[in-house]
This record gives structure tokens, C-alpha cells and sequence, in this order.
């Protein structure tokens, strides 16, 4: 699973060498299209070319090449290289179409083709500087140049308006091309981001899933014995050879208390893998259930019940429910909080809950993504996972969880469920 994970490799080194070796491939054809197109042009056209001249220059590119791919296996290829390779090919191709014929040639537009690598490939400002470049060469080979004497069939004549023309319809193509196309691969980019960082959560999810199928079934295997030892160690207290042996009577006392205290932990695995249903249902007064909730929290910070029930309801203890409040709490005390308010109100058929405390809050980065796992401030302790079950708890009842910064400093979780998920039958159904 581990390995599978590793095998993507989407650092920007990697990105940036494979973008290198793409140049190069498109150089390669670059010099091979070249290369045929002015043998075409001078042996089978026979229109005169300073084929000597031309066929250097494509040297040039070939040389270009091998020094690339000297230098790629030495150490990983800069932006700024990748942009003086490109630089090179612009000059390149210049002095081609200055050798030929200058903006009269029609394989002018091959500036195009530099822009759109540049781009793809390049950094923003990168592509801004490679936009000037082109244009301002485009523009110089409309001026300067040196002229192809063609054979009358093949002779026209290009005017300056055209040519202008020309020049600034190439100028518009190539801002447009890098505006949209920098954008899109930007996009792209941000995208492949978003993906690498879903398949390491995706990972490491299925590892805390794996975790909790292990860990509930060992609670199940585990809470049967303990269950036994529970009633065998309820009928010992009742013998009479135990009852009358106080030392033995109060072994067999730490004994009960000890496996209650297992069955205490059992009960947190089994609702650490979400299983929110309890051993053994027992009513008690809403009140009174959050206020012992509150009472049974054992750190120092200061927490005050805020009671806005207009009636008081029964409701069958949910020890999922319970946790889930102490999540908060944890997570406030964590945060630097000193005092914690717990307000209780119902708003037509929902119980509201809401801890406000007067903490360091919420950074940006975590709001937007409560409850989810790994995403916590608390350099990876816990990672998170005090909010992720409060809110599979919550999910499990049909409720759910909302939290927010206050503008006075603090934080604010809202916890909301339908009553009836909390009521008796007997209630819940008059």
C-alpha cells in the first residue's frame, strides 16, 4: 500500500526534468523539420538559400541539445534554464527567417509555437519575457532582412500595412495564448497538487480505517470474558467466606474496579471506530446528563453550563454523545482557553449545543476542514481526531457540526441533532 503510494512522483523537480526532456524531443523534430524543409526548398524548388549558413545554425540546435541532455543527468534543470534554452531557439529561428526572407516568410508564425511552449513550460514571467522576445523579433524581420530572389511563379509582393498588420496579429495571438494558457496550466498544476495530497490523506485514512476494524474487533472478542469476570466477580462479593475476610473482600473489590476500567477502555475503541450504540441503555434527564458530563471532565479549565431548556426531556444515555462533548472541551483547553461556556437550547425539533470558549481559536487553515482527519494545529498530536469522531458521531445521530472564530477572540462549536435521535420510544413516538 505504502509502496504503491510512493511510486508518484509530483515534486516540481520531477515536473520541471520531464518538461526539459520534452523540449528536447521537440527540438530534435525542430532540427529535422528544418533541416528537410531547406533541402525542399533550395534542390527541389530551386530557390537560392544560403544553405551553408542555414545548415550551422541548425548545428547550433543540435549542439544546443547535446549539452542539455549532458547537464539533465548532473543535477534537475531550472526555470531559468529551461527559459535560456527556449531564448536560444527564438534566436535560432531569427536568424533562419532573417536568412529567407525576413516577416515575408510564411514560416514566421513558428514564433507561435516558442510562445505556447513558453507557456506551458515556463514560469508566468517567464512567458511574459518570451511574449517581448518574439514580438520584438517578429517586428525586426520586418524591416530587416535578407531577400529571397523567387522565380516568377512564386514572386509577391507583401506592403508595409500588411506587413504591420502581420506583426500586430501575431503580438494579439501570443498575449492571448500566454494569458489563457498560463492560466490553464496553473490550473493544472494546482490540480495535480490537490490530487498527490488526497491520495497521501487517502493513504493515511485507510490506515486509521484499518486501525479501527482491528481495534473493534479485538473490543468485541475482548468485551465477552470481561463481561464474565464481571458477574463471576459480582457473585463472589456475596459469598460469605469472602464477605467475612476483609482483606480478601477488598481484593476482590480492586478486582471489579479494574475490569470496569477495561470495559471503560473497550467502550472508548469501540467508539473510536464508530460504533456510537451503548451497552446498556439507560434514561436519564437531558439536564442531567449534560451537566455530568460537564462535572465528569477532568481538566482545570472553568466551564459553566448555560441552561435554556424551557422544559427538561428524558432520553436514553449515549455515552457517543457524552464523548463527543469532552472532544470539545479537550480541544478548548488545548487551544489556551481559560473559561468555556456550554449553552443547551432546543430550536423546534433539534438539540443545539454550543461550546464557546476564549482560546486562540481556529486558524484559517483548519476551518475549512473541521472534522476531517490530520488536519489539526496541534502539531500532529492527535491530528485532529477529536473533531473527526465528535463529527462521525453526530453524523451517525443526523446531526451535525459547525465551528468559527468570534470577532472578540475565541472560538465557537456548534453541535446539532435531531431530538429524537436522543429520545425514549415511548417519547419520541407521542
Amino acid at each position: 500500500m505504502f509502496h504503491r503510494a510512493a511510486a508518484f512522483d509530483t515534486s516540481p523537480d520531477d515536473a520541471l526534468r520531464r518538461n526539459f526532456m520534452l523540449l528536447v524531443q521537440l527540438r530534435w523534430l525542430a532540427v529535422g523539420g528544418q533541416v528537410a524543409t531547406i533541402v525542399a526548398v533550395r534542390y527541389l524548388l530551386g530557390i537560392p538559400l544560403p544553405v551553408h549558413t542555414m545548415l550551422m545554425t541548425t548545428m547550433l540546435l543540435v549542439v544546443l541539445n547535446l549539452l542539455v541532455l549532458i547537464a539533465e543527468r548532473r543535477h534537475t534543470p531550472t526555470n531559468l534554464q529551461l527559459l535560456a534554452g527556449l531564448i536560444v531557439d527564438v534566436a535560432c529561428l531569427t536568424l533562419q527567417l532573417f536568412l529567407s526572407g525576413g516577416a515575408t516568410n510564411p514560416f514566421v508564425t513558428l514564433f507561435l509555437l516558442q510562445v505556447v511552449l513558453g507557456a506551458v513550460l515556463l514560469e508566468a514571467w517567464s512567458s511574459w519575457l518570451l511574449v517581448a522576445i518574439t514580438s520584438a523579433a517578429f517586428a525586426a524581420l520586418t524591416a530587416v532582412f535578407r531577400p529571397v530572389p523567387l522565380p516568377g511563379f512564386y514572386a509577391s509582393h507583401l506592403s508595409p500595412p500588411y506587413l504591420f498588420a502581420s506583426w500586430f496579429n501575431f503580438t494579439l495571438a501570443a498575449v492571448l495564448l500566454v494569458a489563457f494558457v498560463t492560466r490553464i496550466a496553473h490550473n493544472l498544476r494546482d490540480r495535480d497538487a490537490r490530487l498527490a495530497r488526497l491520495r497521501q490523506r487517502a493513504v493515511e485514512e485507510e490506515h486509521i480505517v484499518r486501525m479501527g476494524l482491528l481495534a473493534s474487533g479485538a473490543a468485541h472478542e475482548l468485551g465477552t470474558p470481561l463481561a464474565s469476570l464481571s458477574v463471576a466477580l459480582g457473585d463472589w462479593t456475596r459469598e460469605p467466606a469472602i464477605r467475612g475476610d476483609a482483606s480478601l473482600a477488598a481484593e476482590v473489590e480492586d478486582m471489579r474496579v479494574e475490569v470496569a476500567r477495561c470495559k471503560d477502555i473497550l467502550a472508548g475503541i469501540l467508539f473510536a471506530a464508530g460504533e456510537v450504540t451503548g451497552e446498556a441503555p439507560a434514561r436519564t434527564g437531558l439536564r442531567r446528563f449534560i451537566g455530568d458530563t460537564i462535572a465528569g471532565w477532568t481538566g482545570s479549565m472553568s466551564v459553566t453550563l448555560d441552561d435554556r431548556l424551557s422544559q427538561d426531556a428524558t432520553i436514553v444515555v449515549d455515552r457517543a454523545l457524552a464523548q463527543a462533548l469532552t472532544n470539545l472541551l479537550d480541544n478548548a483547553a488545548e487551544a489556551g482557553a481559560t473559561a468555556v461556556r456550554v449553552t443547551l437550547l432546543r430550536e423546534e425539533d433539534v438539540l443545539v449545543l454550543r461550546v464557546r470558549d476564549n482560546g486562540n481559536g481556529f486558524p484559517p487553515s483548519i476551518l475549512g476542514n473541521i472534522g476531517k482527519p490530520y488536519h489539526s494545529s496541534k502539531d500532529r498530536r492527535g491530528a485532529g481526531l477529536g473533531l473527526f469522531l465528535s463529527t462521525n458521531v453526530l453524523r451517525t445521530l443526523g446531526g451535525t457540526l459547525e465551528a468559527r472564530n468570534l470577532l472578540d477572540g475565541g472560538a465557537e462549536v456548534t453541535l446539532r441533532m435531531p431530538f429524537a435521535a436522543l429520545l425514549i420510544e415511548e417519547e419520541a413516538g407521542s
